[in-house]
């Protein structure tokens, strides 16, 4: 059984990000391993940025839609970003498009109009694309054609209530997400269709993410508890409370680690994951207020948002 570590812990390394000082509201963040970067949709600025999680130094791709400075940026410009083969797929939310970057040139090769307005967008293996659109309950499918070639519509998988986050198995044949309430559902890659509907543990599920070796679907709920899910069954194994205000979530397999920040309460939050499903909180840190995203490279460091000052902060975490 894991204990409850009470540790004292090095405070936070703050990571700036260009133009980021007038704050950026941040959405989507993830850690790309052929590149050894986070990908950091940076909102308002009008750039992706390219985080190096050592070095701490940010190479911006601009392109993006921005806006003034006064703002934010939640709502609109570059808010998610994944990777593909060698491109980064990234949406732009202002223009309602769905870009595609060559992130050793720093340069975007193309753009396809998307129906909806975009939330998170993921690579499918071996060559789809797929991106939320809440506000149209449904997946938009792209299929990928040569380097640099626009992509073309493929289809939509209607998600009624959802969806919310995305996460795929390509191993299993899966994609996950959430619904608005209450619900975490399975997707066939095959097919395209939602083909099983889950409790998650929570009343308004949020952030998701996938312990591929052990099958578990980690849910954040933004009421503040964080569940696990047998993937193959449906089974809702673990539900403990966590940080009110959590919205994306985070898995280190190596160190079988979830981080959860909830920027309501302005805490950061490490959990324990056993193989079973159990689910050990470890430590509760301090977090910027409205910190709603995170990222781990799973080489020791986890990335938070800090909406207000326009960067990130980077906590060590020992195993």
């Amino acid at each position: 059984m894991l204990a409850l570590l009470l540790l004292a812990l090095a405070a936070p390394t703050p990571v700036p990000l260009p133009g980021g000082a007038p704050g950026i509201g941040f959405d989507d963040l993830t850690f790309a391993p052929p590149l050894g970067r986070l990908l950091v949709p940076a909102g308002r600025t009008g750039d992706l940025d390219l985080v190096d999680p050592e070095t701490l130094h940010a190479d911006p791709i601009s392109g993006f839609s921005n806006a003034p400075k006064h703002e934010g940026g939640h709502d609109f410009g570059v808010t998610s970003a994944d990777m593909g083969g060698d491109l980064v797929f990234a949406t732009d939310r202002t223009s309602r498009e769905l870009v595609v970057v060559d992130p050793r040139s720093r340069r975007i090769a193309a753009r396809a109009p998307l129906g909806a307005e975009p939330d998170y967008v993921r690579f499918v293996p071996p060559a789809s694309v797929w991106v939320t659109e809440p506000e149209a309950e449904r997946i938009e499918i792209f299929s990928l054609g040569s380097r640099g070639a626009t992509p073309v519509r493929a289809g939509a998988i209607r998600v009624p209530g959802g969806p919310e986050s995305l996460v795929v198995d390509a191993a299993a044949g899966r994609a996950y997400a959430n619904l608005w309430h209450g619900a975490t559902v399975a997707i066939d890659l095959a097919h395209g269709r939602v083909v099983e509907r889950w409790p998650s543990g929570c009343d308004k599920p949020r952030g998701l993410a996938l312990d591929r070796a052990a099958r578990l679907l980690l849910v954040g709920c933004a009421e503040g508890r964080v569940s696990a899910i047998d993937a193959r069954t449906g089974r809702l194994l673990a539900s403990v409370a966590a940080p009110e205000g959590i919205d994306i979530v985070a898995f280190d397999p190596s160190r079988r680690h979830l981080y959860a920040p909830g920027g309501r309460a302005e805490r950061f939050a490490t959990f324990g994951v056993g193989r079973d499903g159990k689910l050990e909180p470890l430590r509760s840190e301090p977090a910027p207020r409205g910190a709603h995203c995170v990222a781990t490279d799973g080489r020791g460091h986890a990335f938070v948002c800090d909406p207000t000052g326009g960067r990130l902060w980077r906590y060590d975490d020992p195993r």
